[in-house]
Order: structure tokens, then C-alpha cells, then sequence
């Protein structure tokens, strides 16, 4: 918990200095009634109303400089980087802690079985993989997978500020609680971060973006309950009506 509290405060004084499941019934969409007269708001949305090809252009810029990056220790021990991959225009993003092993090897995020219950989570929301971007605090594994230090979030947190920054997405989901305390600045448990929203700001001059802290696929695996799974179920429940997509019966 030292040790936690200890990144967080390194990490404000970074951002301070850088800014001064299936089974569930879902409508199609033939049976959601047509909006009358209304713009699809969804296009564009990113930076300075950058159109979906130049903003994929712009995450490839991103990718390309995680691949050659070697700031922090982990660009030594890595197999792969792990820049994240996804609709340049995604509405919803999610991000992690690291990748793990079987990421380190394929270097994509959440390709191992806690990748695979995202995946079933996403598809439960009547979404796709491809619908939305995945990404992760680190670009790199930690070796045996421990936690990230301090200086490798320093190091590596940039690289998903951009890609949020491009993106724009309307909600973040922050699995787990690496996730939620590094982007949301606090040393509060997943427990009391969940099931709400909260507000992530990008950058000056920039709304607030909205973000939900969930249980991260992994510690579901670990504890699969009843509960742990309602209350996931739950918090992306939040997300769809926030987005004013179908929820799920």
C-alpha cells in the first residue's frame, strides 16, 4: 500500500508538471426507433475534428514510438511492446494495468484468458472488439508480472495520454485498480471507485471525460462469484445508458 501511495504522488507531480459475459437478451438495432433530424454526433470527435483516417494514422505514430522506446527497464526484458489496438474513433476505451505473458508474445492487449472475458463482456454489450480501443498503463510487461513502478508509469504514461487525446472516447473504463488510481489520481479502492462515474481530464481546455473503474477481467477469473460478476455487469450497464446504446435485459 506504501508503495501505491508512493506512485501516486509521483505521478500527480508528473501530471502536475506536464499540464500545470453472454446470456443476456440485447435489441437489434432494427428495433431501436430511428432519431428524427439528429446528427450523428459520433463523427469526428477527435482532436481538432481530426477525420478516423488521420487519427489512425496518428495512433500508428504512437505505436511506432512505443516500439522504439526503451525509457524505462522494461524495454530490455519485453518480448513485444504493447502499444494497444482498436477503432481510432471509439466511443468507449478500455485500459489496464500491463500486459501479461501471452500479450509480452503476441504484443497485442488482452489476448490471454482475461483478454477473453473481455471480449465476452464486450460482446454481452452488443459491441465488438473492433467497436471500441484497448490499451494498458504500461506498454511493456513487468517481468513475472508484478506491479508497475513509479519511474516505468513516469515513463510510459505519455504514450496513453495521446492516445486518449486522439481518440476522445466518451467514457474510459479503467479495469482494475492500477488502472483507476493512476488515472484518476487517488489511492481509493476499486471498491469504493466502482459503480460510479468519475471525470478524467485530458488536458487543459478539454471537457472531462467520463470514466467508470471496474473489476479488471483478471481478479474476475480469480474470483468468479455471482456478485463480482453482477456488479461488472452492472457498471457496464452504466456505460451503455450513458451512451444511450441498448442495455441488455
Amino acid at each position: 500500500m506504501e508503495n501505491q501511495v508512493d506512485i501516486n504522488k509521483v505521478v500527480r507531480q508528473h501530471l502536475e508538471m506536464e499540464q500545470f459475459f453472454s446470456g443476456f437478451t440485447l435489441k437489434s438495432a432494427a428495433e431501436e426507433p430511428e432519431s428524427q433530424g439528429q446528427e450523428d454526433t459520433r463523427v469526428p470527435r477527435g482532436v481538432e475534428g481530426m477525420a478516423v483516417a488521420e487519427k489512425a494514422a496518428e495512433l500508428e505514430k504512437i505505436a511506432e514510438e512505443v516500439r522504439r522506446c526503451c525509457q524505462c527497464g522494461l524495454g530490455s526484458t519485453r518480448t513485444n511492446p504493447v502499444p494497444g489496438e482498436g477503432n481510432p474513433d471509439a466511443r468507449i476505451m478500455f485500459v489496464g494495468e500491463a500486459p501479461g505473458a501471452d500479450e509480452d508474445a503476441q504484443g497485442r492487449p488482452f489476448v490471454g484468458r482475461a483478454g477473453q472475458l473481455l471480449d465476452k463482456i464486450i460482446n454481452a454489450c452488443g459491441l465488438k472488439r473492433e467497436d471500441v480501443f484497448i490499451g494498458n498503463i504500461l506498454k511493456c510487461r513487468p517481468p513475472d508480472n508484478r506491479d508497475p513502478r513509479a519511474e516505468e508509469i513516469i515513463s510510459c504514461l505519455p504514450y496513453l495520454q495521446k492516445q486518449i487525446e486522439i481518440i476522445e472516447p466518451e467514457v474510459i473504463i479503467a479495469l482494475g485498480a492500477h488502472a483507476a488510481r493512476t488515472l484518476l489520481d487517488t489511492t481509493k479502492s476499486i471498491g469504493q471507485l466502482r459503480g460510479q462515474f468519475h471525470e478524467y481530464y485530458a488536458g487543459i481546455g478539454r471537457p472531462p471525460i467520463k470514466l467508470m473503474a471496474t473489476y479488471h477481467t483478471a481478479y474476475l477469473l480469480r474470483s468468479y462469484t455471482p456478485e463480482n460478476r453482477r456488479r461488472v455487469w452492472e457498471d457496464m450497464k452504466k456505460v451503455l445508458a450513458e451512451l444511450g446504446l441498448p442495455v441488455p435485459e
